[in-house]
């Protein structure tokens, strides 16, 4: 079922938001949930080359699984 959110953005974005949407011929709706998928899949996943890398990298690998340790000892601080 579609959900429905509001978000308030000043006149210069709103005016960005509809010359992209009449770019690509959609909706300013349809084009902001296009563009914010589109964000989030591209920052999100890495491509199955680039997870080889990570992979691949025995010292990055040795960090990451220390970090993952202490995070789960609760050794670990949030900065704002």
């Amino acid at each position: 079922m579609s959900k429905t959110i509001t978000i308030r953005v000043n006149d210069n974005i709103y005016e960005l938001f509809k010359k992209a949407a009449s770019g690509d011929r959609r909706s300013i709706s349809n084009y902001i949930e296009y563009a914010t998928l589109s964000h989030i899949t591209n920052e999100t996943y890495v491509s199955d080359e680039e997870m080889e890398e990570i992979l691949s990298d025995s010292e990055l690998v040795k960090t990451l699984d220390k970090g993952l340790e202490n995070i789960k000892k609760g050794k670990y601080k949030i900065v704002d």
